[in-house]
């Protein structure tokens, strides 16, 4: 039998616990587990089940049987449930992967994340490069919507990717191999640090879903961390999983999200500004739906507003116990103008078409 003397020890991830939250997920489960298993270089898998009705459970049980199984009573949402499973795990692991049930990994692809933090202490979390699930090999080679090559945001707080500019999707060729600081790395795959985590909180308990990683890094940054993008690994997600981008659910939860988001974590010069032309886009945006039919869009979006009003006291004390600290040109992974403007009105289409110069 042939050695390779430079590979890694089988459990040189034995301090990483990948952490999977499921909700009726027995078929993703399944397909993606083995892969996680095979793949992930020692470190401990948890499948945390938010009360299924499927069988999730018992499959993991008779055909998983290495895999720890956290339950919860009810439905926690994808912020209360990867919290309260975490604070089960905090005593035995320095890092958590985040890791959608719906994502297939591939061999190598968490030491390289691993490496990252340990060898630089100021970050607290980063993801790999995101492509597309898909039996389909020219499919395969997109960058998939959430995560991509990396988050990024402009200066109203909306949310892109260098490989994803709203609904125009990339192919990879390379582009964005190279590790970087990004304003956001994404919740379908992320390493954290478990210290930096239970400093702040966890995730936005109050988000529910959706957002909530953007919230998350966004409060990293102003706690003095970095968060970072490693091209050097990749993972395949099929998307969609739980809520299409279609549904009226989603739609509700990104836009009052997206309000909460942005008064939570703008830095006080900037918050009216920032808050003012958000909402006025907000009302455009829910005008394009009606005249375009999408009735069920539309109120989603008013229900969101209304909800983010009735909330506004709650994240107004948020805001005093943590002040932002960070001007928009402060923070790594943001574009200094607008990109509803440059991707609407300029056609930029692509991440290598922003303006280099507004870039940071």
């Amino acid at each position: 039998m042939a050695f390779d003397f430079n590979a890694p020890p089988l459990n040189a991830c034995a301090d990483v616990a990948v952490v999977i939250l499921n909700w009726n997920g027995a078929l993703f489960l399944r397909q993606f587990l083995p892969a996680v298993l095979a793949h992930s270089t020692g470190a401990h898998v948890v499948v945390v089940d938010n009360a299924s009705f499927d069988d999730s459970v018992a499959v993991v049980a008779a055909e998983f049987p290495t895999v720890e199984i956290i339950r919860h009573a009810t439905n926690l949402g994808f912020c209360e449930g990867y919290n309260q499973a975490l604070r089960q795990l905090s005593a035995r692991f320095r890092y958590y992967v985040l890791l959608n049930s719906d994502v297939e990994v591939t061999p190598g692809w968490l030491l390289p994340l691993r490496q990252l933090l340990e060898e630089r202490s100021e970050v607290a979390a980063v993801q790999p490069k995101i492509r597309q699930y898909s039996s389909d090999p020219a499919q395969r080679q997109l960058f998939e919507y959430a995560g991509a090559g990396g988050g990024y945001l402009d200066r109203l707080g909306y949310p892109f990717c260098r490989g994803r500019l709203f609904d125009t999707i990339e192919a990879d060729h390379g582009q964005y191999d190279d590790p970087r600081p990004v304003a956001w790395a994404t919740g379908a795959c992320l390493l954290v640090r478990a210290e930096a985590w239970h400093a702040l909180g966890g995730l936005e308990t109050r988000f529910f879903a959706h957002m909530e990683e953007i919230d998350l890094c966004w409060r990293l940054w102003n706690h003095g961390h970095e968060v970072w993008y490693h091209g050097g690994s990749t993972v395949f997600h099929v998307g969609g999983g739980t809520l299409h981008k279609s549904n009226p659910r989603k739609t509700y939860l990104n836009f009052r999200n997206g309000l909460a988001l942005v008064y939570k974590n703008t830095a006080a010069p900037e918050l009216m500004g920032v808050l003012g032309t958000r909402l006025l886009l907000d009302w455009v945006a829910a005008l394009r739906l009606l005249l375009q039919g999408e009735t069920a869009d539309t109120k989603a979006i008013l229900r969101a507003h209304l909800h983010f009003y009735q909330e506004l006291a709650h994240w107004k004390q948020v805001r005093r116990q943590h002040p932002p600290r960070l001007l928009a040109a402060q923070r790594p992974g943001v574009y200094q103008g607008s990109l509803v403007w440059a991707y609407f009105a300029k056609g930029q289409r692509k991440f290598s078409e922003l303006k280099a110069t507004l870039l940071r």
